[in-house]
């Protein structure tokens, strides 16, 4: 750990919040008497579900592309994702009319993928198992003069997601409460790393936790470490959108520096979070989006007695998935 610059400061997620005003939903925080009660804590949920395109993803997709010179925004651009940044990155090229291609897993949730065709993009397949979808983004972007949006390894998608933990900071401070903990989703680190940013610019005391899929663990293993990890898990989880195998380098360097811990949450934990949000809080919310808030109900780190916020990143779920998680709970 050193003490050189970080990727991104506060000052950078400002001027990101700045950007997306006009266009991304400034997402409220909402409590559950039911939530309290069941954990002992004092809890928040900041719901990503109602953003546009359904999760956090637009607000780094679209200060991204805004950073884009207008010189260079006719040959357009190319991202990599499973879903969520596709589909971020798809409407925001609509709205800035730019022309865009997505490189997306053969097996991600086709309720994904056709969100992202519907807004305009062209769908480019691959197999998540057998090929490099960097490999293949990278190709067509050389091929097309086309800029690359990486999901979370860039500083204006990093510091696009950062305004969700601006607002967490600004909402608390609006009710007089200083947040203890506040925990996030992580698949490459983006969002955490945005979060971490922010809420310690104004929070320096309180504790951020990651929460990763059981088996998943990469962030956790590489705080531990001291250094970036793989896991080790090659087989699945009903978290698509969490699956990347190792931290990002950007991400991790604020991570490794602002981070608490990391946490981790069962398929079925999650699962019970993803019943639970639709039964209490009258909430959809994916399986990726739901892994913070499951690690809470899993007890995963002590919550009694303190001020958490929980971020709900995303709701964007195949239905039948979702009909099944929450009915067999």
């Amino acid at each position: 750990m050193t003490n050189s610059p970080l990727p991104i400061t506060s000052a950078d997620i400002d001027a990101a919040a700045g950007v997306i005003a006009p266009y991304a939903v400034r997402t409220p925080l909402l409590s559950s008497p039911a939530l309290d009660a069941l954990t002992g804590a004092r809890v928040f949920l900041k719901p990503e579900v109602l953003q546009r395109t359904g999760s956090l993803k637009f607000r780094g997709a679209f200060n991204k592309l805004s950073s884009i010179p207008e010189s260079a925004r006719a040959g357009g651009v190319v991202a990599f994702s499973s879903g969520n940044h596709a589909q971020g990155v798809a409407a925001s090229a609509q709205i800035l009319g730019m022309p865009a291609t997505i490189v997306m897993p053969s097996d991600a949730p086709v309720s994904k993928r056709e969100r992202t065709k519907g807004y305009g993009a062209e769908v480019v397949l691959y197999d998540r198992y057998t090929e490099d979808r960097e490999a293949i983004a990278g190709a067509i972007s050389s091929q097309r003069g086309a800029t690359l949006v990486r999901p979370y390894d860039d500083p204006f998608v990093m510091a696009g997601q950062g305004t969700v933990g601006r607002e967490i900071a600004e909402d608390l401070a609006a009710m007089g409460l200083a947040p203890d903990i506040v925990v996030a989703p992580a698949s490459g680190g983006g969002l955490i790393a945005g979060v971490a940013t922010a809420v310690k610019a104004r929070y320096p005391q309180s504790s951020i936790i990651v929460a990763e899929p059981e088996h998943f663990d990469d962030h956790a293993r590489s705080l531990r470490a001291g250094k970036r990890e793989a896991h080790s898990n090659e087989g699945r989880t009903i978290c698509d959108a969490l699956m990347a195998l190792i931290p990002g380098e950007l991400t991790f360097a604020v991570n490794q520096r602002l981070l608490s811990q990391g946490v981790v949450a069962s398929d079925a934990e999650v699962g019970t979070a993803m019943a639970f949000a639709f039964r209490d809080l009258k909430l959809v919310v994916e399986p990726g989006g739901a892994v913070a808030l499951a690690s809470l109900m899993a007890g995963r780190f002590e919550a009694r007695g303190k001020t958490v916020v929980i971020v709900l990143s995303g709701g964007n779920v195949d239905a039948d998935l979702y009909a099944q998680l929450i009915n067999q709970v």
